[in-house]
C-alpha cells in the first residue's frame, strides 16, 4: 500500500518573507491587517497568479487574522484571482462607457478567437476572460487591462487581433515587489 501524503502547505519564499516583514512595519502592531491588500499582491505573484484558499490561509496566518477576513476581501475586489489563470489576463470593462462603444463585440470577439468563455481560461493557457468594472479610461472605449497595460479603442476586428498578437508574443513572469520597483503583479518580457 502507497502511504499518501498532504499536499505539501504553501510557505513565502525568504526574500517574500522580508518584503512581507517591510510592508507590515509600516502600520502599527495592532493595525497589521492594513497590510492585507498588498500581502494579497505578492501571494498572488508568488503562487501562480491566483490566491487558492491554502494561500488565503498562509496570508490570514502572516497577519494573525481569521481566515474569513481574507476570504472577504479576495472574493470582493477583481484584482485578485481565485483560480488558476491564463499567461495573460484580459480585464474587460463592462460598464456603460464601454457598452456604448461596443465593449459586448469586443468580448463576443475575444471568445471567438480565444476558445475561453468570460470567467475561463483559453485551451492553450495563454489567456483568461475577465469582465471588470470601470477602468476610468471612458474616452478611449472599449478597453481592456492586461496588468499595468491598457489597450484602448478595441472597437475593430483588426485592433483586437493586433492585441492579442502582441501577447501571444510576450514570454513573461511575474516580477515580485523586491526584484523591481512598481506593483507586484507586473511581469517583465524577457
Amino acid at each position: 500500500m502507497q502511504p499518501t501524503t498532504a499536499p505539501a502547505k504553501p510557505q513565502f519564499s525568504p526574500a517574500a518573507q522580508a518584503e512581507i516583514k517591510r510592508i507590515i512595519s509600516r502600520y502599527p502592531a495592532e493595525r497589521s491587517k492594513s497590510a492585507l491588500l498588498p500581502l494579497l499582491h505578492i501571494a498572488q505573484a508568488e503562487f501562480g497568479g491566483w490566491v487558492s484558499p491554502e494561500v488565503q490561509d498562509l496570508v490570514a496566518e502572516t497577519l494573525n487574522i481569521r481566515p474569513i477576513e481574507v476570504y472577504e476581501v479576495a472574493t470582493f475586489y477583481t484584482m485578485y484571482n481565485l483560480k488558476p489563470v491564463g499567461q495573460h489576463v484580459l480585464e474587460i470593462c463592462r460598464t456603460g462607457p464601454c457598452m456604448l462603444r461596443g465593449s459586448d463585440e469586443l468580448t463576443a470577439h475575444l471568445e471567438r478567437l480565444t476558445g475561453a468563455k468570460v470567467g475561463e481560461t483559453s485551451p492553450d493557457g495563454h489567456f483568461t476572460l475577465k469582465e471588470v468594472e470601470c477602468l476610468a479610461a471612458c474616452g478611449f472605449a472599449p478597453v481592456v487591462q492586461v496588468r499595468e497595460q491598457y489597450y484602448e479603442s478595441l472597437d475593430t476586428p483588426e485592433a483586437v487581433d493586433a492585441m492579442l498578437s502582441e501577447l501571444r508574443g510576450q514570454i513573461h513572469r511575474p516580477i515580485l515587489p523586491w526584484e523591481e520597483t512598481g506593483l507586484p503583479t507586473s511581469l517583465q518580457n524577457n
